[in-house]
């Protein structure tokens, strides 16, 4: 009965370690292969349980997920101008075709390898086409989708899609950035005198036109008063002339007394006449006709 009952007990342990070794797992973030001999039989991608051969089979897992490529130190490249600059990169890729990426590569340090030595070809190739400027800032995201074309397109070789390169820093050596800070600094100032003589030349423009509409006004209005002066001269003219044509003997004393007032405003004044003169005619009827009265 022991023996039957031990008998049956190693037998379910031998069907025990067969089932173990007859299945396997796969996680949903890996893929598995199934190799017989050294040699791919199988290639599971979905996650859940699968049978393999014991003894003759065994299974090998990759990753699914997308993984990263992170330069250690910054790589040199130079650009059209024959200038260094340092390029701190990272690339993020995945397997797409695990069977390929295995026959081609055969594992991840082999594959990260393989890319970064696709990207830097890339960086060196796009870097040589472009100016400081430009790969500091006016065409960068320009050039990381073009690093990562063409990288994918090479990775696909070895079942591995390039998802994303990214260039987290992009810096000039000391000596460099030296001459391209001078540069910059020309360039601001020349800027900057271009603004000014602009402005200046804006200024002197507006200042013209000003003066320009001052002297329209001022002639304008000294216009506008010369003939408003003239109309009360002429009103003022008429006025008189109305008054004094009533009594143009009045007006002529009138007349004749302003003029003496004008000539003998001071004790200096000296006129120089003959006493038949015209001038006199008022101050010789004044004395007759104050002796007549007498």
């Amino acid at each position: 009965m022991q023996e039957k009952f031990a008998l049956i007990a190693g037998i379910a342990l031998t069907l025990l370690i067969v089932a173990s070794m007859s299945l396997f797992t796969v996680d949903q973030r890996q893929y598995a292969l199934v190799f017989q001999l050294g040699e791919i039989k199988d290639v599971a991608s979905e996650p859940g349980l699968h049978l393999k051969w014991p003894l003759i089979q065994n299974v090998r897992y990759f990753d699914k997920r997308i993984l990263t490529i992170d330069s250690a130190e910054p790589e040199r490249f130079l650009t059209s101008e024959k200038k260094n600059v340092l390029v701190d990169s990272f690339v993020k890729w995945r397997i797409i075709d695990v069977k390929q990426f295995y026959l081609s590569v055969g594992d991840e340090a082999r594959a990260q390898i393989r890319l970064t030595q696709a990207v830097n070809a890339s960086l060196r190739e796009e870097f040589g086409k472009r100016t400081v400027h430009d790969v500091v800032s006016g065409e960068r995201d320009k050039i990381m989708e073009e690093m990562r074309s063409k990288a994918d397109a090479d990775a696909r070789n070895i079942g591995v899609q390039v998802v994303d390169v990214r260039l987290k820093r992009v810096d000039l050596p000391l000596e460099v950035s030296e001459s391209v800070y001078r540069r910059m600094e020309a360039e601001r100032k020349r800027v900057a005198n271009q603004l000014r003589s602009q402005g200046a030349a804006e200024a002197e423009k507006i200042r013209a036109d000003a003066d320009r509409q001052r002297e329209i006004i001022v002639a304008e209005a000294d216009r506008e008063a010369q003939r408003i002066k003239g109309e009360g001269d002429a009103k003022a003219t008429a006025i008189y002339s109305a008054a004094f044509g009533q009594n143009p003997e009045f007006y002529s004393f009138y007349r004749s007394l302003d003029a003496y007032r004008n000539s003998f405003r001071n004790k200096s004044d000296v006129l120089v006449l003959e006493p038949t003169s015209e001038f006199f005619k008022y101050l010789k009827g004044s004395g007759a006709s104050s002796g007549k009265s007498k």
